[in-house]
C-alpha cells in the first residue's frame, strides 16, 4: 500500500485502501482535473469526513496523497525551485464553501507550485473549483493570480500546460533582463538587524553588501529589520520571513544573507520557512577566505576555520549539503568532507591543527634568524580593504599589487625596504580586520597574526575616504588589544587623494597620522620619516650606512 500522509488516525483499512488507489489516477498534462477524479475525490472526502490533498507532477501523475488541508501535505524537497516553477501542482478538497485560503496560497508561493486548486464538496458531489497560479514578479497582482471560481466542469477546457509554460517563459525572460542589468552572479537579499544600534547597524548592512560582492554575489536588496529582541527560532520573526520570501521572488533572488550569526537551529528553520539558501555573515566571510586562499598554509587555516564553524551545524543539514559545490558559502571543505561523521571531522581538525603548528614553528625560526640579524620588522595592519597591500608595495618597492576587494590578502607578504636614518627594514602585510571578526578565523589565523605581535613597529593603515573611518580605527585597535599587541604604532591615513578635505582634517585632528596616497606617491617621504623616527625611539639601532640613504 502506498504511503498516505497527514491526519490518518482513526481511518478504516478500507478507507486507507481507497486512498492508496488514488496513486493509480492520472490527469492529462493539459487538464486541471478530470470528471472521474473530481467525483472520486468528492465521494472519498465525504466518506472520511476530512479534506483530501493530491500532489501531481507535470505529467499528471499522483505523487503524494494526503489527508487534511493543503498545508498538511509535505512537498518534496526538490519542489522548492529557486528560480523557476517546481513542476508540481496541488489539488485538494474543501468540505465547506469558501475560496482558496491564505495558507493555501502560501503553499503555492513558498513551494513554487505550478498551480493550486481547491474543489468544493457538497453531499459527496464536486461543485465549485478555485484555481490559482503564481504571478510573474513584475505583475500588478499579488504574488499569485486567482482565477474566478466556477463549477469544476467549466475548467475542463482550460489548458493547464500552456498556462504553466507561459508563466515559466515570463520568469525566464525577467531573469535574463535582471542579469543584464545587475550582472551575473548569485542574487541575494541582505538582511540586517537593528537592536538599537542605529547608524552602526546601517554601516554593518553596507559592509555586508561589500562582502557579498567580494564573494561573487549580487546584492539586489538590503533590508534593515528593527527589533527589540531577536526571535529565538526565526531571528526576525515568521511574518518578516514571509515578506523576505516574497521580495526574493520579485527580485529573482535565491539566497538570504543575514548580518548576524545564526544558530544551527535558526538556519534550519529559516530555510524551511522560506525555501531559500540561507547564509550568515560568518559563513560569508569564511567563503571569501576560501576564495582567496592560494598557499597551502592559508588553505589549511581556512579549512580549519570552516570545519570548526560547520561541525555543530551538520545535524539535519541534508538539504544544505545537497547544495554544496556551487555558489556563495560552498567553497572550501566540500560535500565529501562534510558528509563524513563527527569522529572523522574531528580527526581532520586535529590533523590541520598539527599542520599549522608546523608552519608556526617555521615562522618562529624565521623570526629568530631575523632578530639575530637585527633587522627591524614593520607590520602593516588595518581594516580589510583599507589599502594595506598597495601601501606595502609603495614602501617596499615590490610585492603583489593590491585588489579592491575585502580580504584579498591572506598570506603575510614580507618585503625588504629601506628607511632614512635606519637602513634595512622588513615590511610584512597581514590579514585584514573587520568588525565582529569571527572567532573561528582569529583562532585559525592566530599563528599568522603572531607576526603582528612580534613586530617592532606597526603601520596602522586607515582608509580616510571611507565613511565611518573612525569606527573602523576603533575596531582594529580593539582587536589588536585582544591579541595582546603592544608595539608602537604609526597611523597612515591612506587614500588621502580620494578623501574629502574636511574628513581628512577631522581624522588628523582626532587621531593624528600621516596623510598618504600610495597610488600617487604623495605623503610617502613623510610616512617613511615618521616610521624611522618611531623605530629609533623604540630602540632600533641605525645601520652604519643609513645616514647616506
Amino acid at each position: 500500500m502506498e504511503k498516505i500522509f497527514g491526519r490518518t488516525e482513526g481511518l478504516k483499512k478500507s478507507e486507507l485502501k481507497k486512498l492508496s488507489n488514488l496513486y493509480r489516477r492520472r490527469v492529462p498534462p493539459e487538464r486541471v482535473v478530470t470528471p472521474e477524479l473530481a467525483q472520486a475525490l468528492a465521494l472519498l472526502s465525504a466518506e472520511v469526513g476530512r479534506p483530501l490533498s493530491l500532489l501531481l507532477d507535470r505529467e499528471g501523475r499522483v505523487v503524494r496523497v494526503g489527508v487534511g488541508d493543503a498545508k498538511e501535505l509535505p512537498i518534496p524537497e526538490g519542489a522548492r525551485a529557486e528560480r523557476r516553477l517546481s513542476g508540481f501542482r496541488l489539488l485538494h478538497t474543501h468540505l465547506s464553501p469558501g475560496g482558496l485560503s491564505r495558507p493555501d496560497l502560501s503553499v503555492l508561493f513558498l513551494n513554487r507550485l505550478d498551480s493550486i486548486a481547491a474543489l468544493e464538496v457538497e453531499e459527496g458531489r464536486p461543485t465549485t473549483l478555485h484555481l490559482a497560479f503564481l504571478s510573474p514578479p513584475k505583475a500588478l497582482e499579488e504574488d499569485w493570480r486567482i482565477l474566478p471560481p466556477r463549477p469544476y466542469f467549466q475548467y475542463l477546457d482550460l489548458d493547464h500546460r500552456k498556462e504553466v509554460e507561459a508563466l515559466e517563459e515570463e520568469l525566464a525572460r525577467q531573469a535574463r533582463v535582471r542579469e543584464l542589468q545587475d550582472g551575473s552572479g548569485e542574487r541575494a537579499i541582505l538582511v540586517g538587524v537593528d537592536l538599537g544600534e542605529g547608524p552602526e547597524a546601517e554601516a554593518g548592512l553596507r559592509e555586508l553588501a561589500e562582502l557579498t560582492r567580494t564573494a561573487g554575489g549580487v546584492p539586489v536588496k538590503k533590508v534593515l529589520v528593527y527589533r527589540k529582541a531577536l526571535d529565538p527560532r526565526y531571528l526576525v520573526g515568521l511574518g518578516k520571513l514571509e515578506e523576505l520570501k516574497s521580495l526574493a521572488y520579485h527580485e529573482n533572488a535565491s539566497t538570504l544573507i543575514f548580518g548576524l550569526e545564526l544558530s544551527p537551529a535558526q538556519a534550519r528553520e529559516i530555510e524551511r520557512a522560506t525555501g531559500l539558501k540561507v547564509l550568515d555573515r560568518t559563513q560569508l566571510i569564511l567563503d571569501i577566505f576560501a576564495l582567496h586562499a592560494k598557499t597551502p598554509e592559508a588553505q589549511a587555516q581556512v579549512e580549519l576555520a570552516q570545519l570548526k564553524y560547520l561541525l555543530p551545524r551538520l545535524v539535519g543539514k541534508g538539504k544544505e549539503l545537497s547544495r554544496l559545490g556551487g555558489g556563495i558559502g560552498t567553497r572550501g571543505p566540500g560535500e565529501t568532507k562534510l558528509e563524513v561523521d563527527r569522529r572523522r571531522l574531528q580527526e581532520r581538525i586535529a590533523h590541520l591543527s598539527r599542520k599549522l603548528e608546523e608552519y608556526a614553528k617555521r615562522r618562529e625560526e624565521a623570526r629568530r634568524q631575523r632578530k639575530r640579524r637585527g633587522v627591524p620588522l614593520i607590520a602593516v595592519v588595518g581594516y580589510t580593504n583599507a589599502g594595506k597591500t598597495t601601501l606595502l608595495q609603495a614602501l617596499a618597492r615590490g610585492g603583489e599589487p593590491g585588489e579592491d576587494k575585502l580580504f584579498a590578502t591572506l598570506r603575510p607578504l614580507t618585503r625588504r625596504g629601506f628607511l632614512p636614518g635606519v637602513g634595512e627594514v622588513l615590511f610584512t602585510d597581514t590579514v585584514g580586520f573587520i568588525r565582529k571578526m569571527p572567532e573561528e578565523l582569529l583562532t585559525a589565523f592566530r599563528a599568522t597574526l603572531e607576526e603582528v605581535r612580534e613586530a617592532d613597529l606597526l603601520v596602522h593603515v586607515l582608509d580616510a575616504s571611507e565613511e565611518g573611518a573612525l569606527e573602523r580605527y576603533r575596531v582594529v585597535e580593539a582587536l589588536l588589544g585582544e591579541l595582546g599587541v603592544e608595539a608602537p604604532r604609526v597611523l597612515a591615513l591612506a587614500k588621502a587623494d580620494r578623501a574629502a578635505p574636511y574628513d581628512l582634517y577631522y581624522l588628523k585632528e582626532r587621531l593624528g597620522g600621516v596623510p598618504v596616497s600610495a597610488l600617487k606617491g604623495t605623503g610617502l617621504p613623510e610616512l617613511k620619516a615618521a616610521l624611522a623616527e618611531a623605530l629609533l625611539q623604540a630602540g632600533a639601532r641605525p645601520q652604519a650606512w643609513a645616514q647616506y640613504t
